[in-house]
């Protein structure tokens, strides 16, 4: 497998985070899933269930190995930190501060592992005014566009039917770190982390963005046709 001996901590619960290791896990990369103690990741108890766990939880953490860990307390974090030493790739998508509150923010886990590719997806990016609050798939696909687009034109938005802002950021996420991982063993420099916000992340699929230029925008219709950009305010 292409990626087999690379090494992988998940910190990440539910989607985004959890999508992104698993696809490294399906290219051989060895993960090793960090849940809560007690209840684990809240995905185990997801939708469908199937004696008890749910269908998304046995497709999604497949190939996957799992421990419990609580990151609260002093001596989950060194252990934390002693995994993380041996990585190559950590994996998060808690809200932006998290981890620094924890003592296991960025900077500290390079001290421990100056190569380290550190994967960190949130609702709106590690930086900027809206950093602190919860980011949703909802919210995301919203903002970046994707919601205005498919349906009818006089009806409410609808959704794509999948959480696929969750899933568009965990794809920019293994992006981003299988370059991470390249760059420090191509000139030897430090590894680096991979700051991927949920909305820009849809933003990034919108094939047409020159609002700004001609005032005009995607619409939902029979066919994707552009259409005068409606008053700020108004409806759809």
């Amino acid at each position: 497998m292409p990626l087999e001996g690379v090494r992988v901590v998940e910190l990440g619960s539910l989607i985004a985070g959890p999508y992104a290791a698993g696809l490294l896990a399906q290219f051989g990369a060895d993960v090793l899933k960090i849940e809560p103690p007690q209840d684990g990741d809240p995905l185990r108890r997801w939708r469908k269930l199937h004696d008890g766990t749910s269908l998304w939880w046995y497709g999604q953490s497949r190939n996957k190995k799992s421990i419990t860990l609580d990151r609260r307390s002093a001596a989950g974090q060194e252990i934390l930190r002693s995994l993380v030493a041996e990585a190559d790739i950590v994996i998060e998508n808690f809200r932006p501060g998290t981890l620094e509150k924890w003592g296991l923010g960025w900077e500290d886990l390079r001290a421990v592992n100056p190569t380290l590719a550190m994967v960190r997806v949130s609702g709106y990016g590690q930086t900027g005014p809206y950093k602190d609050r919860p980011g949703f798939a909802a919210i995301a696909e919203s903002m970046g566009g994707l919601r205005y687009v498919p349906g009818y034109p006089d009806r409410s938005p609808v959704r794509s039917g999948v959480s696929i802002g969750d899933t568009l950021a965990s794809l920019y996420g293994v992006i981003g770190a299988l370059l991470a991982m390249h760059h420090p063993r191509a000139n030897g420099s430090d590894g680096q982390f991979i700051d991927v916000a949920l909305y820009e992340s849809v933003f990034a699929v919108m094939e047409i963005v020159g609002h700004d230029v001609s005032g005009q925008v995607l619409k939902a219709g029979k066919r994707s046709e552009l259409h005068p950009a409606p008053p700020v305010g108004a409806g759809r």
